[in-house]
């Protein structure tokens, strides 16, 4: 987690990592407000770089979790691309955020765009700083959905590189 050591609002931020495989498994990039300004999850908002959950081990999703936006009441903005590849080699999964828009990336291909349609907080809560969460979840409401098979550990995600690149907004 950056929290305090790397908080940013707006940018392109890239990881370039290889998944863990298994069942249960449930391995996620991820983002959350450093200050939740607009109250407790989900109305501060989540951006979910990348997740993937071991039971589709060929498809990571990028999402938004915002109070409008959100899994618990069924309007969370998802979407997901395949590879068959996820756990045998390096990817890239990327954002780009700034004022008006949030691009998900996968090896540097767009598959999904979040639009800021100037509605307030509730449905656009990103224009404070947010932190970097890298983790490997066992189990849980979604990772476990189809159980979890425990010949398959350990498991790991291999993290090769964060890069966090800004706009240089002095002149």
């Amino acid at each position: 987690m950056s929290k305090g050591k790397g908080d940013w609002t707006y940018g392109r931020i890239t990881v370039r990592a290889k998944l863990p495989n298994g069942r249960g498994v449930w391995p996620a990039i991820w983002m959350l407000p450093t200050e939740w300004a607009y109250g407790g999850w989900p109305s501060s908002g989540e951006i979910d770089i990348m997740e993937n959950v071991g039971y589709l081990p060929d498809s990571v999703y990028g999402s938004v979790h915002t109070k409008r936006f959100n899994h618990s009441i069924g309007t969370q903005v998802t979407a997901g691309v395949k590879s068959t590849t996820l756990s045998s080699e390096f990817h890239h999964y990327s954002i780009e955020w700034d004022a008006e828009k949030i691009d998900f990336f996968f090896n540097d291909q767009k598959f999904q765009t979040f639009y800021n349609k100037h509605e307030g907080p509730d449905a656009w809560p990103f224009d404070r700083n947010f932190h970097l969460l890298l983790n490997v979840a066992v189990g849980g409401n979604w990772g476990g959905k189809m159980g979890v098979d425990t010949a398959v550990w350990p498991q790991k995600m291999i993290v090769d590189y964060v890069r966090v690149y800004q706009q240089n907004t002095s002149k």
